[in-house]
């Protein structure tokens, strides 16, 4: 008898999303599935009482041990096809509920954009670029190129799923990768020695409040002639104040910020205008065609899950990033 499932949202719009109708009927050949998916004012209106098996993604409920007792009392295991599950997470582990989450494949899109702004940086494409706009010569003008990327150093802020992969690809250029853990303790390396010493620094801080405006104006700085920062963690992570200071003086450095703080920046933000920083609207994550990796790896959790093999994305509280309330 296969398990009773339904998909679980508070925006059914974000299911149909990152489950495509081949997708849909893939887990419905594994499962009894609910065709439509069910929002948190149904789920309360009862009826689900028999249901083992959850699918969602960005827009999952958080309900309190409570409520699962009372609405989805049998549940054995949720398949979450996307991220950070923290906001949700707790109360279905305190009820032995398995959660999985897609969070491997999330790193993957934002790896790659990442990879592509490190290689064009060693490059000095940026600088170079706008330098030729604004002389609109690049032979009397000789703008800036850099140095490459052979041999060059990388700086990597943070040591979680995404910085992993990052160094992972970077493996193919033969670049010197630096990987600075978010915990201090941890580090062999000081925030303060790679923004001097990183051609490129890149933040993949995890999203905790110790980290609001651990990126100071200091490090911003100290760094080195046609360095360039990377942001595709947490804009509240940057002293943006002190960058914007920073780069206002130094025309040779530059700044990819596909996150900010807030998000979009206020009307007027000196973000906008700066001619060495560029903005992208936080596409580095998975956008289009990459969400549907996301629902492919539930896909597969779940057929492992359903052949009791062992599953290679279950979340455990050693994971969370939030402190327990």
């Amino acid at each position: 008898m296969k398990y009773k499932a339904i998909f679980l949202c508070s925006q059914p719009s974000q299911i149909d999303y990152v489950y495509s109708p081949d997708r849909k009927a893939r887990l419905a050949e594994l499962t009894d599935l609910r065709p439509a998916t069910v929002t948190p004012d149904e789920l309360a209106r009862g009826g689900f009482s028999d249901v083992e098996i959850v699918f969602s993604t960005w827009g999952m409920p958080s309900l309190s041990e409570e409520e699962l007792a009372q609405y989805l009392p049998k549940l054995k295991v949720v398949f979450y096809g996307a991220g950070a599950t923290d906001s949700f997470v707790r109360p279905l582990l305190a009820r032995g509920v398995k959660v999985l989450s897609a969070w491997q494949a999330n790193a993957i899109p934002v790896a790659e954009f990442c990879v592509a702004q490190i290689l064009l940086s060693l490059k000095g494409y940026f600088r170079n670029s706008r330098e030729i706009h604004r002389t609109g010569d690049w032979q009397s003008g000789k703008p800036c190129i850099g140095p490459g990327v052979y041999g060059e150093t990388v700086a990597l802020i943070g040591a979680g799923a995404i910085s992993t992969k990052v160094k992972e690809l970077l493996k193919a250029f033969q670049v010197n990768v630096v990987v600075v853990p978010s915990r201090p303790e941890r580090r062999t390396v000081s925030l303060e020695e790679v923004f001097k010493t990183a051609l490129v620094i890149s933040n993949h801080l995890p999203n905790r409040d110790d980290n609001i405006g651990v990126l100071h104006r200091g490090l911003f700085a100290s760094m080195r002639p046609g360095a360039t920062f990377i942001n595709t963690g947490r804009g509240a992570q940057v002293d943006e104040a002190g960058l914007v200071e920073v780069l206002e003086s130094r025309p040779d450095l530059t700044a990819l910020l596909d996150v900010t703080h807030p998000e979009p920046p206020e009307a007027g933000s000196k973000l906008y205008t700066l001619p060495n920083i560029r903005l992208s609207s936080h596409i580095a994550g998975s956008v289009n065609d990459e969400v549907h990796r996301m629902a492919d790896y539930m896909i597969e959790e779940l057929e492992r899950y359903l052949a009791g093999e062992p599953l290679r994305y279950e979340v455990n509280e050693s994971m969370l990033l939030t402190s327990k309330k």
